[in-house]
């Protein structure tokens, strides 16, 4: 360890192992640590018994064998025509025969019931959702949404979507409120409403990129989402694969004993390991590591819970994601809920149970009690749950001139979007360069 490297990386959450894996492609000699004796971190991949153990709880019984489980900390759907399956795509997925399933689902609620998202010309005019006429005008935007595109004015018609607001592009296509909020939350998947008064084009990229996720497999419209099988736990791991493959030097169980820091602030190295230092150009960690580096700025409920039956009213789906719009609770909110289904297709459970995971960012003192719209989806078939509360963090500055690159934290939504951003911007900011899609194969992972 007392060498001088690169790169120190600190955790190994996802995000911390697949930078680590990319630097070390790029020529980049790195160092990873982890206190814990697991990969993973936050978002580490736990069997029954682990996970009985984390929550302190006594394991009930006729749950079956505790290595059948592979029970998420923080489950996310992969978007599958997003960042983080192209860099998936890029790297790893061929090297380590990577699988994934496609989510069966996606669900919106409105009032007391569940219905499918449509997010096609013809799944609008077919939807229950909507009444006659406001399905003409859906299907009228969503024909103009898939072929727009920002870049060439020629498809934009009438409407500015690099000046005008995504308020304003609702309007002119005169929809509802109910269906811009259905289109927002479930299909942007806008998590409040900010995004209304900001440009348009950041919005309908979002929509374009669920569109585009929709149409990676044969069949189509079944669901933008994808789920790696035996969990996401596999993701950090075959990225430190990687890292090693391309030099990376790894040592779980390691606590940082100390950051060392030049005179003038910036990053010069760690100390771990019975007192050794390692030094490096720079650090790369989540905020755990740097508790005087972040600010906090809100927290995430989440509950996992374990099921003897799937979640009411999504008929014979074996996953889905269900998003459950702020304003339709009550009293109204400022945050969605999620609510995540998986099982046994997902070698995450055995056969017969299921596993569902409610999440949303807590605005009261109150958390638990803001996930019961979630966890009333789950009926009465919740056999145990577990309730956790993780505080959200954001770095107080960009590390250009510390050396200390520290990631966001993982968000409340039902999907991995956001972390995949932090990835590139973290890349680009360590290296000055924009991480290079152009060397990825353009084929869908595989299923």
């Amino acid at each position: 360890m007392e060498e001088e490297y690169d790169c120190v990386v600190c955790g190994t959450g996802l995000i911390e192992c697949v930078l680590s894996g990319l630097l070390s492609v790029a020529g980049h000699k790195v160092l990873h640590l982890d206190r814990n004796e697991y990969y993973g971190g936050e978002c580490a991949s736990l069997n029954l018994s682990q996970l009985y153990a984390n929550f302190g709880k006594e394991m009930k019984e006729g749950l079956g064998k505790p290595s059948m489980y592979n029970v998420d900390m923080i489950p996310k759907f992969l978007m599958a025509d997003g960042e983080l399956v192209k860099i998936l795509r890029a790297t790893v997925v061929s090297r380590y025969e990577m699988q994934f399933m496609l989510c069966d689902c996606s669900f919106v609620t409105k009032g007391n019931n569940i219905y499918k998202v449509p997010c096609t010309e013809k799944e609008a005019l077919g939807s229950s959702l909507m009444g006659i006429l406001e399905k003409r005008r859906a299907a009228k935007f969503f024909a103009w949404s898939q072929d727009c595109d920002e870049n060439n004015p020629k498809t934009w018609g009438k409407l500015r979507p690099k000046e005008q607001t995504m308020r304003e592009i609702f309007a002119h296509f005169g929809l509802s409120k109910d269906t811009i909020e259905f289109i927002g939350h479930a299909i942007a998947l806008e998590e409040k409403e900010d995004y209304l008064d900001e440009v348009a084009s950041k919005t309908l990229s979002k929509i374009l990129l669920y569109e585009s996720s929709l149409g990676m497999y044969e069949g189509g419209t079944v669901s933008p989402f994808v789920y790696p099988l035996y969990g996401l736990g596999e993701l950090p791991q075959v990225f430190a694969r990687l890292s090693a493959v391309y030099g990376g030097t790894y040592m779980l169980n390691t606590p940082v004993e100390k950051m060392v820091f030049t005179d003038d602030g910036e990053f010069a190295g760690v100390v771990a390991d019975g007192g050794k230092l390692a030094k490096a150009k720079f650090v790369v960690g989540d905020p755990t590591y740097f508790p005087d580096r972040v600010t906090k700025i809100g927290q995430v409920a989440r509950a996992i819970c374990l099921m003897d039956k799937p979640l009411d009213g999504i008929k014979s789906a074996q996953s889905a994601q269900i998003i459950i719009p702020h304003s339709q609770v009550k009293p109204p909110r400022k945050h969605d809920i999620y609510v995540v289904m998986l099982s046994e297709i997902h070698k995450v459970v055995p056969q017969g149970k299921y596993l569902a995971i409610v999440s949303t960012f807590a605005e009261t003192a109150n958390p638990e009690e803001e996930l019961a719209p979630g966890l009333a989806l789950c009926g009465k078939h919740i056999i145990d749950k577990f309730v956790s509360v993780s505080p959200l963090y954001e770095p107080n500055d960009d590390g250009s001139k510390s050396k200390c690159y520290i990631s966001d934290s993982y968000d409340s939504s039902s999907h991995f979007e956001a972390a995949a951003a932090n990835i590139l911007k973290l890349y680009e900011k360590i290296t000055g360069k924009p991480y290079d899609f152009d060397k990825s194969i353009a084929q869908p992972v595989s299923m």
